[in-house]
Order: structure tokens, then sequence, then C-alpha cells
């Protein structure tokens, strides 16, 4: 068994994609499957599923990844003490819904890479469910998710609530709507609406405020992110979690601002951390994970002071 195996195994595992992984190792296809299953031959198990879409992690190759990251954290660490040019590139995936991706995720990421100079983080953005295959399947280290109050959250995971705030209209200021203490449904029916795709949370709360009502939907979108562009752009009004508002760059330059919702004032929206339940984590996920709890903690206090909504990060834990 050599190193370089477990480290190709790491990125099929990562990428989901035997191409992906050789472009990425900078090997040919062919010599990459062909190490692969040498390796499953010397441990007697199918590591990889192999299919049309992509190559995931087996049953079998999810009860060894663990110990695969033990051996290549310790040879990490064994480099690193050997010489900082010795060590090797990590990557560390994080899967996002995108709310708070700028208020939160960039500083998280500016901080760690301080101190992580040889990890890459690498952030993609997709809905809840891809989220929660690629943490089982071992395709994502870390997952930001959102729920609605009362939502079950997958027992498989470790949750980590980061923060906690109040859905609100998202307008430019010189919106009708901006000119009112708070936004009704009604007022939000003579709005060109900015929704989430289905299968986001604010797209299920979003119709569940309307309850049926006949809003002018003008658009849909995946991700605030998008949404809020949307919106400085004049084409209508979108409602988002406030910690996805307060703090981000349109909204500090006037671009945006937000109002609450009148008819509503008792809904909140979590945003938390999951990663897989094992009993190893790699130690830069680890890391990463810490930076985002502290960066939550000091965000939190701020959207306390300025929207009232939003509690310190706390730990929530869902057993069986």
């Amino acid at each position: 068994m050599r190193i370089e195996q477990l480290e190709y195994i790491a990125a099929v595992t990562r990428l989901g994609s035997l191409r992906r992984a050789a472009e990425e190792l900078r090997l040919s296809q062919p010599a990459l499957s062909e190490t692969v299953r040498n390796l499953e031959r010397e441990l007697g198990v199918d590591l990889l599923e192999r299919k049309r879409s992509g190559a995931t992690m087996s049953a079998e190759g999810r009860e060894l990844l663990p110990h695969i990251v033990n051996v290549l954290d310790a040879v990490d660490r064994l480099r690193s003490a050997a010489g900082e040019q010795h060590r090797i590139s990590r990557m560390v995936r994080v899967g996002t819904v995108n709310a708070a991706t700028v208020p939160l995720l960039i500083p998280t990421v500016r901080e760690f890479r301080a101190t992580h100079e040889l990890t890459q983080v690498e952030v993609v953005d997709v809905q809840q469910s891809e989220i929660h295959r690629g943490l089982t399947e071992g395709g994502f280290d870390l997952g930001l998710v959102n729920h609605l109050e009362g939502d079950d959250v997958p027992a498989d995971f470790e949750s980590t609530e980061l923060l906690r705030g109040r859905p609100v209209v998202c307008v430019r200021p010189d919106s009708p709507l901006a000119a009112r203490a708070a936004v009704s449904v009604v007022d939000l029916l003579t709005e060109p609406l900015i929704a989430m795709r289905s299968g986001y949370v604010m797209h299920r709360y979003l119709h569940r405020l309307l309850d049926g009502r006949g809003a002018s939907f003008a658009y849909s979108t995946d991700g605030a992110e998008m949404g809020k562009l949307m919106v400085a752009e004049g084409l209508g009004a979108t409602v988002l979690p406030d910690f996805s508002v307060i703090g981000d760059p349109l909204e500090r330059r006037g671009v945006l601002t937000y109002r609450p919702i009148a008819d509503d004032d008792t809904t909140q929206v979590l945003l938390t951390l999951q990663r897989r339940r094992a009993e190893s984590v790699p130690l830069a996920a680890r890391d990463l994970h810490e930076v985002f709890v502290r960066r939550a903690r000091d965000l939190g206090g701020t959207l306390t002071v300025r929207a009232g909504g939003v509690t310190q990060c706390r730990r929530t834990s869902h057993k069986r």
C-alpha cells in the first residue's frame, strides 16, 4: 500500500469523478483507475461505486474513510515537521445553500486561509438535499444549510447552530415598500417577487406565507446572492433571512435595505453548520469548523445589536 493510493481515493471521493480527480492529480484516467483498483484488490473491498454520473464511495469505503483520513493527516504532520516545503496541499469542500455567504462565509475562509496557506477552500452552491448527499458520501467536509424552526434535522449529521434570524423583505431603498415600517402580505402582492427555486427553505417559507394568494412571481433563482443582485438591479423584492442581508456589501453601500414582515413575527430561520458523524475528521475541516463557530458568534452579536432577532451561536446535538 502506498500513500499516493490513499490520496487518490480521497481525491475521487471529494470530486465525485475519476475524470476530475485525474485532472487535478495530473494523471491519466486509466492510470488513476488502475491504481485505485490495485488498492481495492489489496484491501479486498470495493471502495468506489462507479456509475455513469460519477464515482462515489461505497458503503465499505465510507466505513474505511475515517482511517484513510487519519493516515493522510499523520503523513501531513510528518511532512510538516520535516519542512514546510514537503507538506501536501489539502482541500476542504464546503457545500452551502448560499444564505449568509457574504456576511459569514467570506470572513471565515479569509481567516482560515491566513493560518492554512496550503489548504484550498472550495465553496459549492447547491441545494440542501445535495449537501446532505455530499456529506454522506464524503464529497463535502462541511455543509451550511438553513432550517425553519421546528424542522427535523437529520440524525446522521453533527449540527452546530450558527445564526438564528427572522425572514425579512429585501428591497431597494427607492422601492415603495422601503417607506413602510413593516411589509404586509398585501404589500407583497403589489411588487414583482424574486423567489428562491423549489428545494430551498425560503421558497417553502414564502409559499407558506402567501398561502395561495396571487402574488406576482416574476423570477426564481438559486440562492440568496443572485436574489440580492436582482433586487439591487430593480427587478423586484425578495424574502430572505435577516442575517443574509444585514452586513452584506450591497446593504452596507446603501443599494439594499430590508423591512420586517408585518404578518409574521414568530418564524425563525436557523443557519446550521453540518458535518458527517465520524470518529475521525480531517484536521483542516476541524479547524475551519472552529473558525465558523467563532465568526458566527461575533456576527451574531452584531446582528443582535442591529436587528434584535439573532441569538449567539449554540451547539445542538441530534441523536437517533
